[in-house]
């Protein structure tokens, strides 16, 4: 990827529903957060929580933007979800085709 052009980001996060993360997901695209999200339901987590081994059921997101949106995405995320402590984490993308990077970009540039 030429070094002069912005990064792609993945943001990774979960939800106690589909319902929820639907609604959210919905926010992002309409708010041109992010080009797409993708929500995979049927997670099983494990975790520690306030001293005990707690089992939830879980939807995955997988929220594709532009690097300069991250930390909008993550205060939006954080703002809209149900979670105490919601799981957001910003991952860099390496190697992205260049036609949906740049569909990446262009579905983001008008943020609001």
């Amino acid at each position: 990827m030429d070094g002069n052009v912005e990064r792609a980001v993945f943001v990774y996060t979960t939800f106690p529903s589909i319902g929820e993360a639907e609604q959210v997901g919905r926010t992002l695209v309409e708010r041109r957060l992010c080009a797409c999200v993708n929500i995979l339901p049927g997670m099983v987590s494990l975790y520690w929580w306030q001293g005990a081994i707690e089992r939830g059921d879980e939807v995955v997101m997988i929220i594709k933007t532009r690097a300069a949106l991250a930390e909008a995405v993550r205060a939006a995320v954080r703002q809209l979800h149900s979670y105490t402590t919601p799981a957001i984490v910003v991952l860099p993308l390496d190697s992205v085709d260049p036609d949906y990077h740049a569909w990446i970009l262009a579905e983001t540039k008008g943020a609001a």
